[in-house]
């Protein structure tokens, strides 16, 4: 079975309001991205230099990273020679898949949750990039699923943070442990621990500074709140994610490098997807990172903080190749 014949069958076994949130929210990168590859494709007649150069040239400017591209590029041309391939458009699946392959990476995308008892994830990110959004969509999503769940205000510092938690809290009915403006963020964990326990909750959401001013300051905040946390529930905290403002491209991912080295880091959300037309961000920061991607924000709705699936990334970007290939097989 040919691979887009594959990866449809896949997709058609998914929701169709996920594959569609997909679609949507990537709708940026496909019109910019995907219609330079498509005029690329049937321009060029023959897979020559010049068309390898326009190829690296356009996957660099989705912000796919140029390590990662020169690397997909040198798989693409033993692909070519292998297959003995000579049309452009017989390298539409082959980039396809290549693509899931670099998504996909070997760590599940699942978060890790304990199966008995409290689960806590703490949530990193400097200011700006949609942390606390993520955090209060996160909340909306276990408490569909039937989970108790409780969010701790440990971002004390930036200015609005604790009230915007709030807010959320209000929108999803989801309690928020907090002091006040200025507390120490560890005491604040100490306190939404117990509440937890006492309250025998699932899930604790914990929200962290963000400054990176001061960025021996943030880190020690961070390995003091870890102790508390720790201390109270050994296995704890089960992940530490780090939310990244796609829109923000290769700031993104030099932010993670930083964060990464210090925080123990366990998986990213990618917020603001819908907004860039530069969605090859996720492959640069899969590849360069070793770290899956767990979420991705597609859109301002409640429900539009998705796990992110490597086949649903694909086909929103690709799926009118795969309908035209599959169309081409009926004929």
């Amino acid at each position: 079975m040919s691979f887009f014949k594959r990866l449809k069958e896949s997709i058609s076994s998914k929701a169709e309001s996920v594959t569609n949130k997909f679609k949507e929210g990537l709708s940026k990168t496909r019109d910019v991205f995907v219609e330079r590859v498509d005029d690329l494709f049937s321009r060029r007649k023959k897979i020559d230099e010049e068309f390898y150069e326009e190829l690296e040239e356009i996957l660099i400017g989705a912000d796919v990273g140029v390590n990662t591209v020169l690397n997909l590029i040198d798989q693409l041309r033993a692909e070519v020679k292998k297959r003995k391939i000579e049309d452009p458009s017989e390298l539409q699946p082959i980039l396809s898949e290549k693509l899931i392959g670099l998504l996909k990476g070997d760590e599940g995308t699942s978060l890790n949750l304990n199966p008995n008892g409290l689960s806590v994830i703490l949530f990193v990110g400097v200011n700006g990039v949609g942390k606390t959004t993520t955090i209060g969509k996160m909340a909306h999503m276990f408490k569909s699923q039937g989970k108790k769940v409780l969010m701790a205000a440990g971002d004390t510092f930036r200015a609005g943070a604790i009230e915007q938690l709030e807010t959320w809290g209000e929108r999803v009915g989801v309690d928020v442990i907090k002091q006040q403006s200025g507390a120490d963020p560890a005491a604040v964990m100490f306190d939404a621990v117990q509440a937890a326990k006492t309250r025998g909750v699932d899930i604790l959401l914990c929200d962290t500074a963000g400054r990176l001013q001061n960025k021996v300051n943030l880190m020690e905040e961070l390995n003091k709140i870890y102790r508390v946390i720790q201390r109270e529930v050994p296995d704890a905290p089960h992940e530490v994610i780090l939310v990244l403002d796609a829109t923000t491209g290769q700031n993104a991912l030099s932010q993670a490098k930083l964060f990464g080295d210090k925080t123990g880091l366990t998986g990213l959300v990618l917020s603001k997807l819908d907004g860039t037309a530069k969605g090859g961000i996720v492959v640069a920061i899969r590849q360069e990172l070793s770290l899956p991607v767990k979420f991705v924000g597609l859109g301002e709705k409640m429900d539009d903080l998705q796990p992110f699936d490597s086949e649903q990334f694909v086909h929103a970007l690709f799926g009118k190749w795969i309908n035209e290939s599959n169309e081409e097989a009926e004929q």
